[in-house]
Formats: C-alpha cells, structure tokens, sequence
C-alpha cells in the first residue's frame, strides 16, 4: 500500500513537471518580434513599459536625453535576458526624433509599437505668472513632440501593414492640479491628440490609444510623496490606499500594443487607482 503511494506521488509530481514544463513550451508571447520605441524610458514609467514590452517578445528601442542614462537602463535590462537597445534622443529636436527612428530601422527592420513618454514640468505656480518660453517649452515637448514623432514613425508603420501608438497623458488631464497648468493643459490636449490621431490613422492600420496615469511613485512626481505626511493624505484621495508602481502602468501598455486590443483605438485607460478622474 505505501509503495503504491509512493508511486501515485511520484506520478503526480511527474505530471505537474510535465505540466509546468508544457505551459512555458507553449506560453504565447503577445508582442513577439515587434519592434517598440519608447520615449523617455530609462527610468520611471517609461522603464517599466520597455521592460514588459521586451518580456512580452518586443525587440525595444529605449531613449533619453543623457547618454549615461541609456547606457544604465540597456545594461540592466539587457543583464534580464532581454532584446533591448537604445540612444539619446531630445524628442524636442527634430534630427533626435528622425536618428531615434532610423536606429530602430537599422537595428530590427522596422517599426510596430510607438510609446510617447516624454513630459516636462518646468515651473510651479500660478497660471497667470506663466512665462511664454515656459509655455512654449512644455507645448513643444509634451504635445507637439508626440505629434512629431509619431509622424515620423507612421511610413515605417504602412511597410509593416500596420501598428500600435500609446501616448501617455495624465490623470491631470481630466482633474487638473494647482499650480501645475501648462502641464494638466498639455495633458488634456494629448487625450483629444489621441482621439484625432485614430481617427486619421485607422485607415493604415494604426491604432492609437492613451494612457492616463494616477499618482505613480517615480522620482518625476516626488513633490507629491516627498515625505510620509504628504503622502499619507495624497493615499486619502485614493479607492485603493496606496500610491502607483511603474509596473501598474506597464503591463497596460502591452496589452494596447497587442492583437488582444486589436479592436480598440481612440480610446484613453486611467490608471489611477480609484481616483475621481472625471468629475
């Protein structure tokens, strides 16, 4: 009798091996060979977006200002086993945004999957005390840079019959915070950017949607968890009490730039944690 246990045990443990075995065998990657460029990606959201893309079966191509900053980011997500590469770019500069394209080009062939990070928030204050070089630099980067780069990435799109834009506004661009309104202006306007881009793109097989994130623990939003009491009452505005992680963020976007939302465009998805967005 225990000799048959011993043998039903070891039967089932060979059939759970078996088993997990099978699932990574068959395990479908959903963004398998496509071929991602993500604005703004050495730290923060746009980090954690690159990192799913590339677990997801993305070759991705990660950008920033700072040459040490790439060079961080590749080593560590490449060390992860993952198809990673990447440049300087100043979405701002036209000749970054056509150099960051044609590396992905040049590297991988071609390009499927468009992640628009970038974002400045230069100032701090009253709306009416806002500067015009301020306003045209926030416009220039958070808005028209996103307009840009997607023109710029739209041909190598066509040659691949198709692709995925997500453009990362805010939550700030439904519930506007004081003090910040260049900002949670340039915010709202990349939600109705979305809205135009499908409509102009679909046409191509270009799907463009948007991603609207809450309160996100990333060294850009530290103003507002900088010590445990301010953000303790930040977590008060919250459904679920506690602050966002990247990663909330991230698997998100994979899932925009798959087949699964290959019937969603236009469209914006608010990660934030129970936030009363739309009031």
């Amino acid at each position: 009798m225990q000799k048959a246990g011993l043998l039903l045990g070891a039967g089932t443990q060979a059939w759970k091996s078996v088993r997990t075995a099978s699932s990574r065998v068959t395990r479908r990657d959903p963004l398998a060979n496509k071929v991602a460029l993500v604005t703004a990606s050495t730290e923060g959201i746009g980090f954690a977006i690159a990192r799913r893309l590339a677990q997801d079966g993305a070759h991705v191509v990660i950008s920033s200002r700072k040459q040490q900053n790439v060079d961080r980011a590749v080593a560590e997500l490449q060390g992860e086993g993952l198809s990673v590469t990447g440049t300087t770019c100043h979405v701002g500069n036209a000749e970054d945004r056509k150099r960051l394209v044609a590396t992905a080009v040049n590297l991988h062939g071609g390009i499927d999957i468009l992640v628009s990070n970038a974002a400045v928030n230069p100032v701090f204050g009253n709306l009416l005390d806002i500067t015009e070089d301020v306003w045209d630099k926030v416009l220039n980067i958070n808005v028209k840079a996103t307009a840009m780069i997607t023109k710029e990435v739209v041909p190598e799109m066509e040659k691949r019959g198709g692709g995925a834009v997500v453009i990362v506004s805010s939550i700030a661009g439904f519930l506007p915070s004081s003090g910040m309104g260049p900002y949670n202006v340039a915010k709202t306007a990349l939600l109705g950017l979305t809205k135009n881009l499908a409509i102009d793109l679909a046409s191509k097989n270009i799907r463009v949607n948007c991603l609207a994130p809450g309160l996100i623990k990333t060294n850009f939003s530290r103003v507002l968890w900088k010590d445990k009491a301010t953000e303790e009452k930040m977590k008060e505005n919250l459904q679920i009490r506690r602050l966002g992680k990247p990663e909330d963020c991230a698997g998100i976007v994979s899932f925009l730039c798959s087949e699964d939302a290959s019937y969603i465009t236009g469209e914006t998805v608010v990660v934030g944690g129970g936030t009363p967005s739309r009031l």
